[in-house]
């Protein structure tokens, strides 16, 4: 039975190149970049991690964090330590994979502005969405 991409998996969810910095976001908004990103970009996104239920992570280019300013969101620099995501609670894992081929964390990553613009349209789409009840 193969495993199909987007779902996290155990052989995928040890370690990303260094130097990334990484956006988290709340699931709810972040499924919906995630979802936003696939219908409108023409050009291909990183790598997305899952903690199983309470955030996303987004990989983006190392130095984002020094003006990342998205509400509802953060960015954690690395410093070039590269991230350990050795799964730290049950369920921790890529949502979206890094290509096993692809090595270097610069062609990994998402684009900031291109994320800022997910991020920000998917707020709204909750915000409607929740007006609506």
């Amino acid at each position: 039975m193969s495993t199909a991409r987007h779902r996290p998996t155990e052989e995928n969810s040890a370690q990303p190149p260094g130097g990334c910095d990484l956006v988290t976001v709340g699931s709810r908004q972040g499924l919906e970049a995630v979802d936003i990103l696939r219908r409108a970009s023409a050009e291909p996104f990183g790598p997305v991690l899952h903690d199983g239920g309470k955030t996303l992570g987004f990989l983006v280019p190392p130095g984002t964090a020094d003006g990342w300013d998205v509400p509802g969101s953060a960015c954690t620099q690395t410093q070039g330590r590269g991230l350990s995501l050795a799964p730290p609670v049950e369920g921790t894992g890529w949502l979206l994979p890094p290509a096993a081929d692809d090595p270097d964390c610069a062609d990994l990553v998402t684009d900031p502005a291109v994320l800022r613009a997910a991020l920000d349209e998917a707020a709204r789409l909750i915000e409607a969405a929740d007006n609506c009840r």
